[in-house]
């Protein structure tokens, strides 16, 4: 039984800015883009969003959000941008070039150019108008498809959908011909002025259940999904296995040296031997090995 204590808001009975950043802190990391836009003048304007993600791949469609100011109820130049001239160039942000995002999204007046602020490189796209990010790890040159204006009032978000005309790749983030994310070192945006790194130990991996289907946590020992020691994700890992272990690989792992000594070391104390065995199964199946974890934890079910 969950037992915490929950604060309960209506959306409707605070202020924007604390709305603002509840959403802001709670719904994170964002990843971040560098929408490069120009007006009907030809002027150029760079600005970071982390309102971004991509939404669907066949069409390829990429949508970022230019929220109206929350202190004046004013629109970005990026919004205005796409209403004159509806393409744009959407570059991912990585942490080599996050002092230069953070530096890009000062509040210029309209028609200073982000790229000279920041220092960044305009190169010019190939089938848009606006300039691509040199820098950037990857750029999608996007037509603007449509703009969904989601109100009129400070902080309303304004979804600009962009269908993908043309990628480019730094080569330098390729192994084997494939975009590498522990390359990328993408950044994602966090609440405040906090941010994190998708790198190093940040990064893990857990199996997908596309192409096989999982017993489910509901599925699991009673014991086991009551269990003192595992977490819920110890618990989600071991709900991917298709089946559970037979009696013959129970009866095999009782036979490994760890738990021989560990058996003969807790002697006889039945209440420790289990706790010690599901102990022993999460450090087994936080380093990989969820089949044996599995086994491990049916042998100490056997125990009496």
């Amino acid at each position: 039984m969950l037992k915490m204590k929950i604060k309960t808001i209506d959306p409707d009975e605070i202020a924007q800015p604390d709305l603002h950043s509840i959403l802001l802190t709670a719904v994170a990391p964002r990843p971040i883009c560098f929408a490069s836009t120009i007006d009907s003048q030809g002027k150029v304007n760079l600005s970071p969003f982390s309102y971004f993600n991509v939404f669907s791949s066949n069409p390829p469609v990429l949508i970022f959000s230019p929220a109206r100011s929350g202190r004046d109820n004013s629109l970005k130049h990026s919004h205005q941008n796409v209403k004159e001239v509806p393409e744009v160039v959407i570059n991912i942000v990585n942490y080599p070039i996050v002092e230069q995002m953070s530096l890009s999204s000062t509040g210029y007046e309209k028609g200073v150019n982000e790229f000279v602020k920041s220092g960044l490189t305009e190169v010019p796209s190939d089938k848009v108008k606006p300039p691509r990010v040199g820098e950037a790890p990857v750029s999608f040159e996007c037509t603007v498809t449509d703009i969904i204006e989601l109100a009129e009032t400070p902080g309303a978000g304004n979804l600009i959908l962009c269908k993908v005309e043309m990628i480019h790749i730094n080569e330098d983030y390729l192994t084997n011909d494939q975009l590498d994310t522990k390359k990328l070192d993408l950044v994602g945006r966090m609440g405040g002025s906090w941010y994190t790194r998708s790198n190093g130990d940040s990064l893990f991996e857990i199996p997908k259940p596309i192409r096989t289907k999982g017993i489910g946590v509901d599925a699991l020992p009673e014991s086991i999904r009551e269990s003192e020691i595992l977490t819920g994700n110890n618990l989600g890992r071991l709900g991917n296995l298709e089946t559970l272990p037979t009696t013959e690989e129970v009866t095999t792992i009782a036979n490994d040296d760890e738990l021989r000594m560990l058996a003969k070391k807790i002697n006889s104390n039945t209440t420790e031997h289990k706790k010690q065995l599901h102990w022993l199964a999460q450090r087994i199946l936080e380093d990989g090995d969820t089949a044996k974890a599995m086994t491990i934890l049916m042998h100490a079910e056997n125990l009496s």
